[in-house]
């Protein structure tokens, strides 16, 4: 009786321990730079919006699932909402780069503090976004989206104004670089 106790209760304990979920704040990578206890969606908007991560080494992308943080010591993985995608759009008036998976800390648009109006809607015409925001300092603005759609980007400024197609499924870029302004 003894000898099946022991093994049960072990398995017991490792169960308890798996369901007790993690919210990071273990996580050294997190607390080296600051991002203990935030979640996912702070975590991007933290290092999307400034240059902060770069001059501290610290490499983030995004993709359908997670968000990869790395910074040459350590690395982590947050996971994505289960409802929502991050799409990051950097329009263009000249320079642009591709991208698929957007880098929090690597990706750098033309355009930096230029104010843009952004609409955005799924496949069915439903307006999911309609917002006059500014630029990044990585030239990027970003969206969280309902995961699994079809849509329409567009985007306006001062220099013109460009419309592409975008979906959020798994095969689908988090980065969009492809909006030249005309």
């Amino acid at each position: 009786m003894r000898s099946v106790l022991l093994p049960l209760s072990a398995a017991v304990v490792l169960l308890l321990s798996a369901c007790a979920g993690d919210d990071g704040s273990a996580d050294p990578l997190l607390a080296e730079h600051g991002l203990t206890g935030m979640s996912t969606e702070e975590v991007v908007a933290q290092l999307d919006r400034t240059h902060e991560d770069r001059e501290a080494g610290l490499a983030g992308s995004v993709t359908y699932d997670e968000v990869l943080l790395a910074d040459g010591a350590a690395e982590t993985s947050l996971p994505m909402p289960e409802d929502r995608f991050y799409l990051a759009i950097a329009p263009y008036r000249t320079t642009t780069h591709e991208c698929f998976a957007h880098s929090l800390s690597g990706c750098q648009g033309e355009l930096v503090g230029e104010d843009l109006d952004v609409r955005i809607t799924d496949a069915s015409g439903a307006v999911l976004v309609d917002e006059q925001v500014t630029s990044y300092e990585n030239g990027f603005v970003g969206f969280w989206l309902p995961k699994d759609i079809t849509g329409t980007v567009e985007v306006s400024s001062a220099d013109g104004s460009a419309r592409t197609a975008f979906g959020t499924s798994t095969g689908d870029p988090t980065c969009l670089t492809t909006l030249r302004l005309v």
